[in-house]
């Protein structure tokens, strides 16, 4: 992982390629959320009570939304919980 002014980037391998998704960090109380942006939409990586991470649409009344690949969003979630676990 490495950090920029504004965040960090995960590294994630999808599809045999590297690819560098921006991640920011926000705590909440006695947990956190990483907003991370995939294919230009915003998602936040939250995790559940057995710690693992599900991703929610950050602004999903937002217009314009295009699909996301889901297969995208997961090796996103797995670079995640192989960085924090």
């Amino acid at each position: 992982m490495t950090y920029t002014d504004d965040g960090f980037e995960i590294p994630v391998l999808y599809k045999g390629e590297k690819l560098l998704v921006p991640g920011e960090l926000l705590s909440t109380g006695y947990t956190h959320k990483i907003r991370v942006l995939v294919q230009g939409v915003s998602l936040l990586l939250e995790p559940d009570e057995e710690r693992n991470y599900r991703a929610v649409l950050e602004d999903p009344e937002a217009a314009g939304h295009s699909p996301v690949d889901r297969e995208l969003v997961q090796a996103v979630i797995d670079a995640v919980e192989a960085i924090v676990k």
